[in-house]
């Protein structure tokens, strides 16, 4: 049978992102603090009335400048910053759509998504300009309709900044246009693309707002409005900064202090100086403050909790932070086409199910099933489906992809999410590997996920991604990881690794396909790993290229 959620199911009310925010009761005052400039935190901060008002002046401006229609798309390609969610707010106002995308993205990138989302205008930084303005020409997007956001300004002045995108005429006012809680997009995502090219994720108001409820029903009574101050590292543009540090704080009260991208120094900073209690993470700054010395130096005994997402954490380097630290960490999961999240560990549980995802969100349901579609059981290994009412709507413009991912079962719509796992009887749910990145040597079954959780226990390995490599001779795959090093390192290193995994794993585990030393592994905005980046380079070598130590 499927398994409901043990968490009681929470009300849901049918409104739009925008009367959620700003119609609805809140137990926090208009002047409350919610996003502050980590770099310039007493000159650059919004309260929640200033993130309204300037939202409003926005969205103003866009009907009364560009006569922006109902669900036009707006493309943000920035990275995080305190103007982003009255740029974001101000397009609802307008009726709009937002389609976020990765500042780390090429022209060629960037142009394939604000093609394919059809934007009508862009919204970036000055640093991000020239390559803003060579998408947009491949888009057929004109210059007048990129504008920037952030404290710098264009001094040419042929790109407007976004407060001057305000309405020119006051001969006729602009009333906020109502939407479709279930039927009018919200954001237009793009998922990262870890098999092919990124496909964009249909999210509703109905979706995000659900999501928030549901965190808020699982483990928001652990934050404390007017209170509570958490950071802004994780990115804006991927859908788990978006509802977990854009839309949260918002709706809770919260104050954010927003960091640009992550920086070791300047997190360590920020946690001291502003007294943060709460942090979302990727996993990679989980392995930073177990290993780098300079942790030491600063007084992290504000944090309450550290939530991490996108892998497994390991028994080993949970302890080591709470050991040193005297820091809770427990984990999440979700996908941008959940909204995202779906599960977490509660916080009075963190130790009790390490390597888990923890309990079901409320309002949801899931089941495992095998590769024939059976449902399996508890402590049975299979596909995870999921039911809500924050799964997406679909795939843009893509209806067989749509087809492969949604099904009507048990009159419920289950979204398969790819990812393979098992429920014990706590009901703590895990997350082993995706279906199709498990690696198949001599008819067994191997997650790299597994690999990677061990090998980040050895003192060489800073950061791996493992993949399977076919090895002509067995006429089979084999585990090859990809480690970026602690230290310089050479063959008899590569060599250590591969003996010391030996020791710990099955026979047909074992890395075969031995240790490639990389300065860094690609990954995803949300910190998953692109594994197929790391298989073209192989396939590159066996195309003639000779193997070498470094990728």
């Amino acid at each position: 049978m499927p398994t409901q959620s043990s968490i009681p199911d929470v009300e849901i009310p049918r409104q739009d992102l925008w009367a959620f925010m700003f119609n609805s009761k809140k137990d926090f005052a208009d002047d409350q603090v919610i996003y502050r400039d980590a770099n310039a935190p007493d000159q650059l901060y919004y309260t929640f009335s200033g993130v309204r008002d300037a939202a409003t002046s926005f969205g103003e401006g866009l009907c009364d400048l560009w006569d922006w229609q109902r669900s036009d798309v707006l493309a943000i390609y920035a990275p995080n910053d305190i103007d982003f969610a009255a740029i974001v707010y101000g397009t609802f106002y307008a009726g709009g759509i937002v389609s976020p995308a990765n500042p780390g993205y090429s022209p060629d990138e960037l142009a394939f998504q604000l093609k394919n989302a059809g934007a009508k205008a862009l919204v970036t930084t000055k640093a991000f300009l020239k390559p803003a303005r060579l998408a947009a020409e491949q888009a057929g997007i004109s210059t007048n309709r990129i504008i920037l956001l952030g404290s710098e300004r264009d001094e040419t002045f042929s790109v407007k900044h976004w407060t001057n995108i305000r309405k020119a005429s006051r001969s006729q006012r602009y009333r906020r246009r109502k939407l479709d809680p279930e039927n009018d997009l919200a954001f237009l995502v793009y998922s990262s693309g870890t098999t092919g090219l990124p496909k964009g994720v249909m999210l509703s108001h109905r979706n995000i707002v659900a999501d928030l409820c549901l965190i808020k029903g699982c483990v928001g009574h652990y934050y404390n409005s007017g209170k509570d101050k958490m950071l802004g590292v994780l990115p804006f543009f991927h859908i788990y900064g978006l509802t977990g540090l854009v839309h949260q704080p918002l709706s809770r009260g919260i104050e954010l202090v927003v960091m640009p991208a992550f920086d070791l120094k300047k997190f360590l900073t920020a946690v001291q100086t502003h007294k943060i209690t709460f942090v979302y993470v990727a996993p990679p700054v989980i392995v930073r403050l177990a290993r780098d010395p300079m942790v030491a130096e600063y007084d992290l005994s504000s944090l309450r909790m550290i939530t991490s997402g996108a892998a497994p954490l390991t028994q080993e380097l949970v302890d080591t932070v709470y050991r040193k630290l005297n820091i809770k960490i427990n984990q999440a999961y979700g996908l941008s086409e959940t909204s995202p999240m779906t599960h977490t560990q509660p916080w009075d549980e963190w130790y009790t199910s390490v390597g888990s995802v923890g309990k079901m969100f409320p309002n949801m349901t899931a089941k495992y099933v095998d590769p024939d579609g059976n449902e399996v059981g508890a402590n049975e290994a299979g596909e995870l489906w999921l039911a809500g009412p924050n799964i997406f709507g679909g795939y843009w413009k893509n209806e067989q992809a749509t087809a492969d991912s949604i099904t009507e079962q048990d009159g419920l719509r289950y979204f398969k999410t790819g990812d393979v796992g098992y429920q014990d009887k706590d009901h703590n749910f895990y997350i082993t590997d995706r279906v199709k990145e498990l690696i198949k040597y001599k008819g067994f079954q191997v997650a790299p996920a597994e690999l990677e959780g061990k090998l980040m226990d050895h003192a060489m390995v800073n950061d791996v991604a493992v993949i399977g490599v076919y090895h002509k001779e067995q006429e089979t795959e084999v585990p090859r990881a990809f480690v970026v090093p602690a230290k310089q390192a050479g063959d008899s290193d590569a060599e250590e690794i591969v003996k010391w995994l030996d020791a710990k794993v099955a026979n047909h585990k074992r890395l075969r396909g031995g240790v490639r030393f990389i300065d860094e592994v690609p990954k995803s905005a949300s910190g998953k790993i692109l594994r197929r980046v790391l298989k073209d380079k192989v396939k590159q070598e066996e195309d003639g290229e000779k193997p070498k130590a470094k990728l």
